[in-house]
């Protein structure tokens, strides 16, 4: 029952949501209001999104000392993949954000209350596995046309690669593929991780609706998966730096064009209270460290 219900959800969710058309001009609002909630809350979103760099650098150097220079790019080329699950956090920011409220850091973990956050689990492991195959492909192609035999060096793989008939199959091959994973992840995905951020759905309808979005509006969609292929690669340079403010600006982004593409829910899940902690003293210490207790000190006589 527990399977059913993430894939599902709650079985008192029967209305579909309503899917509108929109144009160029929402496109443009939708990464005007992105940047605008970045601007509003740089520190939370660069704090989240140090990561990215950090992991960009540390993949590329095991490429490196492993003699995988051929992965580079595949790898590079997947963050597009992992992308809408990784942006999570961003969704619920701008979520607070849109209703007014407070926000700290530490709002951006809220979607681990989330009635969703089964389904929203399901879904990314999903696209990680995408991302696995992706990368197990990329290998194939690359040993189709040249082998086990790793680049010698840099220099060496880039010769390689831009000047010699097995080079350019590469490229024209490789980019193919590379384009038919980051559609379908566009068509499962565009809307699919805010709106299980925003209401208690399983993953199944999550999916559903996205792809309803997409067949609504396929070629804003289409253009919207060349506006974030186009940031991603600018962000990757140099050394995925770029992605500190890349993927912050597209995660937000990512939720008004959400709200703009899938009308808005009439019952809106309510924000998790976060406990209030009691003020300590040091008269407390240590009994403070120990379970259960909230007591106050004694006041003075």
């Amino acid at each position: 029952m527990a399977q059913l219900h993430v894939l599902m959800g709650a079985d008192t969710v029967r209305v579909r949501p309503a899917i509108r058309r929109i144009g160029l001009a929402d496109l443009k609002d939708a990464l005007a209001r992105g940047l605008a909630d970045f601007s509003a809350i740089p520190t939370h979103a660069v704090f989240l999104c140090l990561i990215y760099p950090i992991v960009g650098l540390v993949l590329a150097r095991a490429i490196l000392g492993y003699a995988l220079l051929p992965l580079l790019f595949p790898l590079a080329a997947g963050f597009a993949l992992v992308g809408p699950f990784a942006a999570i956090g961003f969704y619920e920011l701008s979520r607070r954000r849109e209703h007014g409220v407070d926000i700290s850091w530490e709002d951006a973990f809220d979607v681990l209350h989330s009635p969703s956050r089964d389904a929203i689990a399901a879904l990314g492991v999903l696209l990680l596995v995408i991302f696995a195959i992706w990368i197990a492909v990329a290998q194939a192609i690359y040993v189709a046309n040249f082998g086990y035999q790793p680049a010698a060096s840099i220099p060496h793989f880039v010769r390689q690669v831009f000047t010699t008939p097995e080079g350019w199959m590469l490229i024209i091959v490789g980019n193919f593929v590379g384009f038919l994973f980051a559609a379908t992840v566009l068509v499962i995905s565009v809307v699919a991780f805010p709106l299980l951020v925003d209401r208690e759905v399983g993953a199944v309808e999550a999916v559903l609706t996205s792809a309803r979005a997409f067949a609504a509006n396929p070629v804003m969609m289409a253009i919207w998966g060349l506006i974030v292929a186009a940031l991603l690669v600018i962000g990757s340079l140099p050394f995925f730096f770029g992605l500190a403010v890349v993927v912050p600006v597209l995660g937000h982004s990512t939720w008004h064009l959400y709200r703009k593409v899938v009308e808005p829910d009439l019952s809106p899940r309510p924000d998790h209270p976060r406990p209030q902690h009691k003020r300590r003293y040091a008269a407390q210490f240590p009994a403070a460290l120990f379970a259960g207790e909230d007591k106050e000190p004694p006041a003075r006589p």
